[in-house]
């Protein structure tokens, strides 16, 4: 098929006789972690990447309709997690086509195979499908995205739900994560601010939750595990960090966990002109997980983040001399 390459990954092997998960976007920050808690969960773990792609995985164009229904013909997942997505605003404003060809039209494809084949779909949708102007936002209430990358996520979210009815939609907000470049999630990419030598300016307007990947990939687990004995688990639910903060906020705690000066980090009150508009305030209501017993308790920001970020300090042993 084109634009799809198989190769068993070392997951698979590892567990061929359990429960098959495929992951979309594998090589991303949500999609490694994913995979990760599929795999240490006992499961059998397909997962594909395109540009990123790597020994291990699958490469594969999920804009090409014959290389999806290929993939899911030969590996016959039970669950398909479909991180994959151009999550960046601003891209998808300047590469409006191409986004909207994997957020809306790969998700469409992926969800109609699903429903032939009868996998359990999971969609990553995104708190920014809301306007931010009345938090906290419930899974019932209306959204009304702001800008194209929202739009693109909700009608991905509509795709769904259309062509796969059981399917389960989780909106996530900003993630973070283990990440491989500080530049993988704007949360860990604040590290670049704290470290400036000079003074440096950073929203101060825009109320942001963010969510370790890890606690999103223990839902998504959870979720799968229990919509396998469930089928009333279906629809959507919201999962997010509990710490409400600015990207100024969360510099300032990045700072004092790593005992770093942060009077150099200037608060801007105004939205950067010429960017995607984002919403104020977008925090997402969790109840129907946590009412179900499927939600995790998230981690802590200040000991999360530095899990994240104590690899790129200069000196490789802070861990150890500060946990130790």
């Amino acid at each position: 098929m084109p634009g799809l390459g198989l190769r068993v990954t070392q997951e698979e092997e590892a567990f061929p006789g359990g429960p098959r998960v495929l992951v979309t976007g594998a090589t991303g920050l949500l999609g490694r972690a994913v995979c990760r808690e599929f795999h240490i969960s006992g499961w059998s773990v397909v997962g594909t990447g395109y540009r990123r792609a790597r020994p291990h995985l699958l490469r594969c164009d999920l804009t090409d309709e014959d290389a999806i229904r290929g993939l899911l013909h030969e590996h016959q997942p039970d669950v398909i997690v479909h991180c994959a997505a151009e999550r960046r605003p601003d891209v998808v404003d300047r590469h409006t086509e191409a986004a909207v060809n994997l957020n809306v039209h790969a998700t469409s494809t992926l969800a109609k195979e699903a429903a032939v084949s009868g996998a359990l779909f999971i969609y990553i949708s995104t708190d920014y499908v809301f306007d931010g102007r009345n938090p906290p936002y419930g899974e019932d209430d209306s959204p009304n995205p702001l800008n194209l990358y929202g739009r693109s996520k909700l009608e991905g979210e509509r795709e769904t739900l259309r062509h796969c009815p059981g399917a389960v939609v989780l909106r996530v907000p900003v993630l973070f994560g283990e990440v491989e470049s500080l530049t993988e999630s704007v949360v860990t990419n604040l590290w670049l601010k704290v470290e400036a030598a000079e003074g440096c300016t950073l929203d101060h307007c825009r109320q942001r939750f963010p969510t370790d990947a890890r606690d999103v990939a223990a839902v998504c687990r959870k979720l799968a595990e229990r919509a396998k004995e469930d089928p009333s688990i279906r629809g959507i639910f919201h999962f997010s960090g509990k710490e409400q903060m600015t990207n100024y906020e969360m510099a300032l705690a990045i700072a004092h966990a790593f005992n770093l000066p942060s009077n150099h980090l200037i608060p801007l009150t105004e939205q950067s002109p010429g960017s995607a508009l984002r919403p104020v305030n977008a925090q997402l209501n969790c109840t129907r997980l946590e009412l179900l017993n499927l939600s995790v308790e998230p981690r802590p920001f200040s000991s999360a983040i530095t899990d994240c970020l104590w690899p790129f300090t200069p000196d490789k042993r802070w861990r150890q001399t500060v946990f130790h």
